[in-house]
């Protein structure tokens, strides 16, 4: 069975979102970039994948207002434009982490795997 980090904390903080995981990393996701990544059944097709939420129905000043743990595997989250459906898995948004040293990692990796 696969380890998944957990978060120890989840703080909503004035410009991010910010997951500090059980390995002392941090992960700061800016609130829009979160919200525009909503797994949810009316933000994404659920037969394609296909995104179909327009961004531009998302204010630019969105923020997340409220969290909540889903069992031991996500959160889900209270935005200020009422929506709330979405659950954001910790495998997901590890492998997401916007922070510097996760980036480049990503990018070293897609390198080497000639993408």
């Amino acid at each position: 069975m696969e380890h998944v980090i957990l978060p120890d904390t989840i703080n909503l903080e004035d410009d991010a979102v910010v997951f500090l995981w059980e390995d002392a990393h941090r992960s700061p996701f800016p609130h829009r970039y979160l919200r525009l990544r909503c797994p949810c059944a009316s933000c994404v097709d659920e037969m394609s994948g296909k995104r179909t939420l327009d961004p531009d129905t998302v204010p630019k000043d969105v923020k997340a207002v409220d969290q909540m743990p889903v069992g031991k595997y996500g959160v889900q989250f209270l935005w200020s434009d009422t929506h709330y459906t979405g659950i954001y898995t910790y495998k997901v948004l590890r492998a997401a982490c916007p922070c510097i040293i996760c980036a480049e990692s990503r990018a070293k990796e897609a390198k080497e795997n000639g993408a």
